[in-house]
C-alpha cells in the first residue's frame, strides 16, 4: 500500500497550490479520502474529506471557500486545490485513507506546505 504526495512547496500569501495523492495497493474507489495537516508544534488535524464516489465533501471552516477536495478514481488520485493561502496554512500536508467497515486506515509520508512572504 502506498500514499504518495506530492505539489507541496513555498507561496506567497494570497498564492495557490494543488496537492495530489496517488494511491496504489489497495481498492481506491471504496475508500473515503482526506487530508490532514500538522503545524510544527500542533496536532495533527483534519482538512477535507471526500466520500468514496467523490459525491460528498466537508471542510474544516478555516478552510471553507478557499481549498477544494476532490478524486479522480479512475487515476486513484485524490487533490487539494488550496487557494488565498494564508501563513496559518503552513503544514505538513498527509493523505489518509479510511475504510472504517473494514478497520483499514493508510497515511502518506506527507508534504511540506509553506507560506510566507
Amino acid at each position: 500500500v502506498q500514499l504518495v504526495e506530492s505539489g507541496g512547496g513555498l507561496v506567497q500569501p494570497g498564492g495557490s497550490l494543488r496537492l495530489s495523492c496517488s494511491a496504489s495497493g489497495f481498492t481506491f474507489s471504496s475508500y473515503v479520502m482526506s487530508w490532514y495537516r500538522q503545524a510544527p508544534g500542533k496536532e495533527r488535524d483534519l482538512v477535507a474529506t471526500v466520500t468514496s464516489a467523490g459525491g460528498s465533501t466537508n471542510y474544516v471552516d478555516s478552510v471553507k471557500g478557499r481549498f477544494t477536495i476532490s478524486r479522480d478514481n479512475a487515476k486513484n488520485t485524490v487533490y487539494l486545490q488550496m487557494n488565498s493561502l494564508k501563513p496559518e496554512d503552513t503544514a505538513v500536508y498527509y493523505c489518509n485513507a479510511r475504510r472504517l467497515d473494514l478497520l483499514r486506515e493508510y497515511w502518506g509520508q506527507g508534504t511540506q506546505v509553506t507560506v510566507s512572504s
